[in-house]
């Protein structure tokens, strides 16, 4: 038997692997191929028993996951994220999310008749959208941007919120549980909070004073982070995820406090963790559970979906300039997500073992809610979008990967024309100067799991991959043709790919578009900017095309874009050179000085 539990464990995280592979391939939220992959490996087939595999292990094993990805959470949500954010999406994860809540939990307790603790503790888990099943849904449904900020940053800032608020639902359950009265309860919320607010102290002064090495700073924080749970929870029962929200809470809001190397380390754990969890969470769901719930959990599923959300929207956009279709795409876009499912599934495992019969009917109704709110509203979004005509209009707007002198050239002409740009690069230093000019930059890799979740890409059609590195500029081409399709994905070329026995070219598969066409280089870019070239628009005319552009400049001009008479941008490469009419405006790298003979003169 013990021969096979390493087997097992390898089979369950290649199949927690290739579920996220096929979710990102189908375009679909990570969630469903997860929870079918375990209900197909537990349920279905009976081949995973998680409690036969992991025995005792389970319950401190699934805590422990539950920990890391709350804290992860928890590091994203900064108060003034909250403040900068329009009021709607303030009014929706403060009473918006306890209105939600509660009237959740009163059609819980009227068709499932459940004690009103775990009415209570069901509303404030399914309350929780999640970004992760949000952003994807977005991309494709792809509403009006206003909408779109709205709803990803609910689902940003609703994860810890609804998490924690579902944890103090949680230790009044268990505190009542054991017959302690308010004041335990207080001890258990003082103790989560003081230990959350002492461990992100302690971490915070080892970093800032440069008592940890930076190649510490990772495991020390994971470190730290489980060991202030396990130490909250033998303190004060249960108190253990209290204190780790607060703890990701508390470093997130510290000023000064470089965190985004942890972060990007959580959210690889974070992924992993999900991974893993949910496949054995699903493979331990009872089928008869689900069958048990009857036709009562109709009645919360409409509930949820029709009565509960639109109240919550409704409230949360009183005095805002939302008219009555955005609030209704805004009442319906609303899927359940990860945590809701791991923290439900944790509390079902701590619930069984006190004694509560209804437990694991609370982890099928969870679920349940999931499967439902995400395959429903997935197949039907983008629909009611179209039909209520707040559908965004196409998207025009460019994503730059690589921020350098020639990257920030380009950024820099193409954000004084109104298109939208992104400026994306992982080091700090190189988006100082475009921010200074107003230029919207991401900070961080663009590959990661933050981008996914935080990356506006709402206005957003074309990517220019124009980093140093060739490799990166491959990886990152590959990594968003699903999202914006091969035709608009450009590279510039670096010279090192000039090789003349192909030692540097990478296989034709992986290829994209020569950006500015194929004699055209960073180097050669670069040059030209450091001799006083500039990128300048030229407006064509009946008198002065395209031809008379050529005439003029010759070979000194090389051109780079050109807007149409809308203002839509088009892309010289390697695909396409575009036909200009009058009207049009070239975008060129020019010389600094006009030629000896010029037809007009250039804008």
């Amino acid at each position: 038997m013990h021969d096979f539990i390493p087997l097992t464990l390898a089979i369950i995280l290649l199949a927690g692997v290739g579920a996220q592979w096929l979710a990102w391939a189908l375009g679909l939220p990570a969630i469903l191929p997860l929870l079918a992959a375990g209900l197909l490996a537990g349920p279905v087939t009976g081949w995973l028993h998680p409690d036969q595999l992991f025995g005792d292990l389970l319950f401190p094993m699934v805590s422990l996951g539950v920990a890391v990805i709350l804290f992860e959470g928890a590091l994203t949500l900064r108060f003034k994220e909250i403040r900068g954010r329009a009021r709607m999406v303030r009014n929706l994860v403060t009473f918006g999310a306890l209105v939600n809540g509660l009237l959740i939990a009163l059609a819980t307790r009227l068709c499932m008749d459940l004690p009103w603790s775990l009415a209570l503790l069901f509303g404030a888990l399914v309350t929780v959208t999640g970004p992760t099943v949000v952003a994807p849904l977005l991309r494709s449904v792809r509403p009006q941007r206003e909408i779109a900020s709205i709803l990803r940053w609910e689902g940003i800032l609703i994860d810890p919120i609804g998490a924690l608020l579902a944890v103090l639902v949680f230790e009044f359950t268990v505190s009542e549980q054991h017959q302690h009265t308010v004041l335990m309860f207080g001890v258990t919320v003082t103790a989560g909070i003081l230990l959350g607010l002492a461990g992100a102290w302690l971490l915070a002064t080892l970093m800032r004073r440069q008592l940890l090495p930076e190649y510490l700073h990772r495991v020390a924080s994971l470190a730290l982070v489980l060991s202030v749970f396990a130490f909250s929870n033998a303190l004060a029962a249960e108190s253990g995820l209290l204190a780790v929200t607060v703890m990701g809470m508390r470093l997130a809001n510290t000023p000064d406090l470089l965190i985004e190397d942890i972060l990007d380390f959580k959210e690889t754990l974070t992924l992993l963790l999900i991974s893993v969890l949910f496949i054995v969470l699903a493979a331990r769901i009872d089928l008869n559970a689900f069958a048990g719930v009857g036709w009562s959990a109709v009645g919360v599923l409409l509930a949820i979906l029709f009565i509960a959300r639109p109240v919550a929207i409704w409230l949360a956009g009183i005095g805002s300039s939302l008219n009555w279709r955005q609030k209704a795409v805004l009442a319906w876009i609303a899927p359940r997500g990860i945590v809701a499912a791991a923290v439900s599934a944790l509390f079902a495992l701590q619930l069984e073992r006190l004694g509560y019969d209804e437990a694991r009917t609370l982890a099928a109704l969870t679920f349940l809610v999931i499967l439902v709110t995400v395959i429903l509203q997935s197949l039907t979004a983008r629909i009611v979008v179209q039909k209520l005509g707040v559908a965004a209009p196409p998207p025009h707007g460019v994503l730059i990967a690589g921020s350098n002198p020639v990257s920030r050239a380009v950024a820099r002409t193409l954000h004084q024309r109104e298109i939208p740009v992104i400026l994306a690069d992982p080091v700090w230093q190189n988006l100082r100067s475009p921010r200074m000019d107003g230029i919207p930059v991401y900070h961080g890799n663009i590959l990661s799991e933050h981008a996914d979740t935080y990356l506006d890409l709402d206005s957003i059609g074309t990517l220019l991959a124009m980093s140093v590195w060739m490799e990166r500029n491959t990886l990152v081409s590959l990594y968003y043709r699903p999202l914006f399709g091969a035709d608009h994905i450009y590279s510039l070329r670096l010279d090192e790919e000039r090789d003349s026995i192909n030692r540097n070219q990478v296989v034709l598969s992986y290829r994209t578009a020569r950006l500015f066409g194929e004699q055209v280089t960073y180097a050669r870019i670069h040059d030209r900017l450091a001799q006083g070239h500039a990128i300048r628009a030229t407006p064509l005319t009946a008198s002065f095309d395209f031809a008379a552009f050529r005439d003029k400049w010759g070979k000194e001009a090389i051109p780079l874009f050109a807007l149409d008479p809308k203002g839509m941008l088009r892309v010289f490469s390697t695909r396409e050179t575009p036909h200009l009419d009058a009207g049009w405006t070239l975008i060129s790298l020019l010389p600094p000085t006009e030629p000896a003979k010029g037809a007009e003169n250039s804008d």
